[in-house]
């Protein structure tokens, strides 16, 4: 299975680059983004996982009514992108369930950031996907944590997908920066070994993110943005689909483990 995802949250990422930008433009860009990634899939006729933040979903009702009625998966990406808490762990589960009537199982911490497990297990939650288990400098080393789904605390824990051996992360920045032959080639690899794939990705990704001015962004989060964005996702779901890869949802995945 290929667990296709994306964090969709208010876009806050340009204050890490030291540049300020309205909570109103936050919330449209990822607006954008966001429904362009839901004309992919339905273009394709495939399902993914959305986790998204109460501040976003508060924002945009109508998308998220739309990820529901399109048969995907929404689950918890905390109350705010850049604020956490352990109370929140339980109080977005609850908002979210109750703003799109349907029941959160599973979770990710904004920037893929440690979360403790216990907490999650108490919270309510089935799954955690907030690990990267790989080393990414200034952010995080996790080669002692297993490649592949494990359960913790009475809770499955899934983290992102790495490659065999050199554990070469596949998430939005590889996909942004590599040869797209050489990304599938990875994909490729990981899915034979693994018998499935977790890839992640964000809805502002899917929008112009070249004024440096505006945004400070350096060269390889730019890079491939936008229009390019959206025909390399095009690209690689096409592709997938040609080689009969299965999409399927968090929710769906679980049902496997379980079984």
């Amino acid at each position: 299975m290929v667990l296709l995802s994306f964090d969709i949250e208010e876009f806050d990422m340009p204050f890490e680059y030291g540049k300020d930008i309205s909570f109103a433009d936050q919330i449209a860009i990822s607006r954008a983004g966001t429904i362009a990634i839901l004309d992919i899939l339905d273009k394709y006729e495939i399902k993914a996982t959305f986790f998204c933040t109460v501040t976003f979903a508060e924002n945009v009702p109508d998308l998220i009514k739309r990820i529901i009625d399109s048969g995907h998966e929404l689950a918890s990406h905390g109350y705010y992108h850049s604020d956490f808490k352990l109370e929140h762990l339980l109080q977005s589960k609850l908002k979210l369930e109750q703003l799109s009537h349907t029941e959160i199982l599973g979770y990710r911490m904004a920037r893929m950031m440690p979360v403790d497990e216990k907490e999650i297990e108490r919270a309510g939650y089935v799954y955690n996907t907030s690990i990267n288990p790989t080393y990414l400098p200034g952010r995080y080393n996790n080669f002692n944590i297993s490649r592949t789904f494990f359960t913790k605390e009475n809770v499955f824990q899934i983290p992102a997908s790495v490659s065999p051996l050199i554990r070469f992360p596949l998430f939005w920045l590889s996909f942004h920066n590599l040869p797209l032959s050489i990304y599938k080639m990875l994909v490729s690899w990981t899915y034979r070994k693994d018998k499935y794939l977790n890839i992640y990705f964000h809805p502002w990704e899917f929008t112009n993110l070249d004024n440096f001015e505006r945004f400070g962004f350096p060269a390889y989060i730019r890079k491939n943005t936008g229009e390019k964005m959206i025909n390399r996702m095009e690209n690689l779901i096409f592709w997938m689909q040609f080689k009969n890869y299965q999409f399927a949802t968090f929710k769906e995945f679980i049902k496997t483990i379980k079984t």
